[in-house]
């Protein structure tokens, strides 16, 4: 019976988004590829101090990477840096936590499929994270722009229950967005409209002060935690800074 012919093997921009360590010198590194969706692969021989690429293999960095698939786990063959994000973030707190809830958010909404829009919003974040931006509304926008691609965008105008003209003054992340006195559920975020008008412009991707960084982040995460239906260690460490 002849063998089947082995995959062909690829290459193609990455960020790492998770490790853990395998075996005494490997390492499993989970990757948000640009055209392969998410990828689990082991790069073996890593963490000997000779390995060749394994420091690349880090958070923050965008590698372009050969990949040789496999039923369970591919084979990560090498990984060459396209370009380095850690500059800023590594030595600064709220930024180093912003990054790596961008990262775990991003894992927890991709899938094993090409989703390039979803790897350019990732890149975009981590280009942001380099400036002088609110590190918290670098993410509060990335949050808001993945979760509209993902399908689960927020009425932020209209009322998400009846539809009423707005604006409104309070959210609730289960309804889907602003919601008016008469369908407001018990439990609901009270925002100033400029809140809910700040989220609206953030999710199409333009810039807006960190006037309400404070009320954008809570009906933010509320909304990210939501549609999860679980937390993120991430956000959790933000919580406890």
């Amino acid at each position: 019976m002849a063998s089947k012919a082995p995959r062909p093997n690829w290459r193609d921009r990455a960020f790492v988004v998770r490790t853990y360590d395998f075996g005494e010198a490997d390492r499993v590194v989970v990757l948000l590829t640009q055209h392969h969706g998410l990828v689990r692969g082991v790069a073996k021989g890593v963490r000997k101090a000779k390995s060749r690429f394994g420091s690349r293999l880090q958070p923050f960095v965008e590698v372009d990477a050969l990949i040789y698939p496999s039923k369970n786990l591919a084979t990560i063959a090498s990984a060459d840096t396209v370009t380095y994000y850690g500059s800023r973030i590594i030595d600064d707190f709220d930024r180093y936590a912003a990054a790596c809830a961008v990262l775990e958010t991003a894992e927890k909404l991709s899938y094993d499929e090409a989703d390039p829009a979803l790897f350019a919003l990732v890149k975009d974040a981590l280009e942001n994270l380099q400036t002088d931006q609110h590190p918290t509304m670098v993410l509060d926008a990335f949050i808001l722009q993945a979760t509209e691609h993902a399908g689960w965008g927020l009425s932020l105008f209209n009322c998400a229950n009846c539809g009423a003209p707005g604006p409104h003054k309070a959210f609730n992340a289960a309804v889907g967005g602003a919601v008016c006195n008469n369908c407001r559920p018990p439990g609901s975020l009270d925002v100033e409209r400029e809140t809910l008008h700040d989220m609206w412009l953030m999710q199409r991707g333009s810039p807006v002060s960190s006037q309400r960084a404070a009320q954008i982040h809570r009906a933010t995460v509320a909304h990210l935690q939501f549609n999860l239906e679980t937390g993120l260690k991430s956000l959790k460490i933000m919580e406890q800074a």
